[in-house]
């Protein structure tokens, strides 16, 4: 089967190199988005998926716009049988949806219908649900809306975060991808409407998600740490000799006790206790803007943080 894959973050990587592997099917290119600045100096940077496609000797178009009439050109031209889309940042128009026989598939990272969105890997972790999943679909022009083909759940462990879960359904999406292009290449794999009843939308996440509110619950909180981790991370405020500085949580437990929200109720060895509106948040592990990540009993060495201080 000629395949064009079309994605950009690195949860679509592992998916494009068993495919790429796999043999019998043919990637006649890769669509990607263009080169962005990274970083403080702002280097041009490609995405994962251009820099795995050019070191498995594949094609690569970036279109700024993957509506633009060139761009629909070129993936025209490479003359498709099946598009596989997963993680790439645009939506995508009409014509591309209907160019191969056996359509698009989207490779989604939730049990839809729940989570349909940009970001479902967060939001699964914010609701503090305990399993999710990757399902595979034919697109439509709706976000996420279109027929099942195969679903694959997972547990969510409490250690998890964004970034152990993204690895874990990325493999989980690479093994449904490949079963779900051998059922549409044999004619035994049929897509199922899915169901209306238990649609969730899961927005995108934007970087002042990660300011901590104080006065939201203790267990509120540590989901949001662990939807935001590695990023943008869930990060406070503090004041020292040195002005108004961030604070990034990077590990946390909670506890029953609590205080006053965003105050330092206790702060030791044991972690850094501080209120929330229900119970306290203790912090294990932090790092302080310009600084690197250590444990609070470290941190406290070198910096004070009495009792009664005020974050946020």
């Amino acid at each position: 089967m000629r395949i064009v894959f079309i994605s950009t973050a690195d949860i679509g990587c592992l998916s494009l190199e068993l495919l790429a592997k796999s043999g019998g099917h043919q990637i006649a290119g890769v669509v990607t988005q263009p080169d962005r600045p990274v970083g403080r100096r702002r280097e041009l940077t490609p995405p994962p998926i251009k820099k795995l496609a050019l070191q498995l000797g594949l094609p690569v178009l970036q279109p700024e716009k993957i509506r633009a009439p060139d761009a629909l050109a070129a993936i025209r031209a490479w003359s498709p049988e099946l598009i596989v889309v997963i993680a790439y940042g645009q939506i995508l128009p009409k014509e591309p949806l209907s160019m191969p026989r056996h359509g698009c598939v989207n490779i989604h990272a939730s049990l839809l219908p729940r989570w349909r969105g940009a970001s479902p890997i967060q939001a699964a972790l914010l609701a503090g649900d305990t399993e999710t999943g990757v399902t595979t679909m034919l697109m439509d022009e709706g976000l996420d809306t279109g027929p099942m083909l195969l679903r694959g759940a997972l547990p969510i462990a409490p250690e998890d975060n964004a970034g152990t879960l993204h690895d874990k359904l990325g493999a989980l999406g690479a093994e449904l991808l490949l079963k779900t292009i051998a059922g549409l290449a044999d004619g035994s794999l049929k897509p199922a409407p899915q169901p209306s009843a238990g649609a969730t939308y899961a927005p995108k996440i934007k970087k002042d998600d990660g300011l901590v509110d104080w006065t939201l619950p203790a267990p509120h909180l540590l989901n949001r740490l662990r939807a935001f981790t590695p990023w943008p991370g869930l990060f406070t405020f503090v004041a020292d000799e040195r002005g108004r500085r961030m604070l990034k949580i990077w590990a946390a437990d909670v506890e029953e006790a609590g205080g006053a929200p965003g105050v330092v109720a206790r702060a030791d060895k044991h972690g850094i206790v501080v209120g929330t509106g229900e119970g306290a948040l203790v912090i294990r592990d932090l790092q302080m803007e310009g600084s690197r990540r250590m444990t609070a009993a470290d941190f406290l060495r070198g910096h004070q943080l009495r009792e009664g201080t005020k974050l946020g």
